[in-house]
């Protein structure tokens, strides 16, 4: 008896080094995850403001712990335990998933843009029964459910690198490093997207008159630049959506990911050039895709259309 519980104490102290060794390689996962997912955390910063701007200012804070909220809770608590059940149970299951969700990107990213450059036409072809009066709490609860399912996206792009890249580890690594990346990723994505929004609010703060020339000068440089950068990085953003979301779909596809390569492998002596010619081909694409994705969905909004006559029935 005393033998048996030896041995088995024994087990338990080798579980608990491996499980210590596995818990210290942590921070080096969690450095070569981030490094990975660099351009999609800059693309999940760049997307985010657009849903705060016109908003009342006082609510912009609240509006992004609202989503960073969310986020966290959907990398947590939805998509990390789906990745690994996922990758344990149906690995094959991993990349329709995220095609799927890379073509919703497409979709969004082609409506921001026909919405940027065909104002006059819709303005043309709306009619009275589409328009409605929608409240400020209504149109907060609106851009957050966007930007939340925009997260979602890119969230789960996110989580499925970070999967791929610990796949290997033990069980306690896979999930340290999954529950790492996820809160340091939301927490700088969110920070930043916070100081953003509010760097207007901070350059009315330095611009007040009990300050120095030279500092009251630069608050009224910021207040009269943020307006135009935060539509240029809505701009990004817009391009981030299609460029993630076409990118995604090439990976999935064994031939498009072959051509990918190949077009970024040819260009590697100019490492700059070679990430604008793929993200150049990638959001183009991505536009091409979501034009084709929006008539399909038209359609099949025309054709599931109820009659004025089967509406009454």
């Amino acid at each position: 008896m005393a033998s048996g519980l030896l041995a088995l104490l024994d087990d338990v102290a080798a579980l608990v080094k491996v499980s210590a060794a596995s818990l210290d390689d942590v921070p080096t996962q969690v450095a070569k995850t981030t490094s990975k997912v660099s351009g999609i955390v800059i693309d999940d910063t760049a997307v985010t403001p657009k849903y705060v701007v016109g908003l009342d200012p006082s609510r912009e804070l609240s509006i992004i712990y609202q989503i960073a909220k969310k986020s966290l809770i959907n990398k947590l608590l939805l998509l990390s335990p789906a990745a690994l059940v996922l990758g344990f149970f149906a690995p094959w299951a991993i990349p329709p998933i995220l095609m799927v969700g890379g073509a919703f990107l497409c979709f969004e990213g082609y409506e921001k843009v026909h919405s940027m450059f065909g104002k006059h036409a819709e303005a043309c072809e709306s009619t009275e029964d589409e328009m409605e009066v929608i409240t400020p709490q209504e149109l907060e609860k609106e851009r957050v459910s966007g930007a939340v399912r925009t997260d979602l996206i890119l969230s789960a792009e996110i989580v499925a690198i970070t999967y791929a890249t610990v796949a290997d580890k033990p069980l306690v690594m896979q999930i340290a490093v999954m529950l790492a990346v996820g809160i340091f990723i939301t927490i700088a994505v969110y920070g930043f997207v916070g100081l953003i929004v509010k760097a207007d609010d901070f350059g009315v703060h330095l611009a007040k008159a009990n300050n120095s020339p030279q500092v009251r000068k630069l608050g009224v440089g910021i207040v009269k630049f943020m307006p135009t950068f935060l539509k240029i990085l809505s701009y990004v953003g817009t391009a981030a959506m299609l460029w993630v979301g076409a990118e995604i779909i090439a990976h999935g596809i064994p031939f498009t990911s072959h051509a990918l390569d190949k077009l970024e492998h040819s260009l590697s002596d100019i490492p700059a050039l070679a990430w604008f010619v793929k993200a150049l081909v990638c959001a183009i694409s991505g536009l091409i895709l979501g034009f084709l994705i929006e008539k399909v969905v038209t359609l099949a909004r025309r054709l599931f259309k109820k009659s004025p006559a089967e509406k009454s029935l």
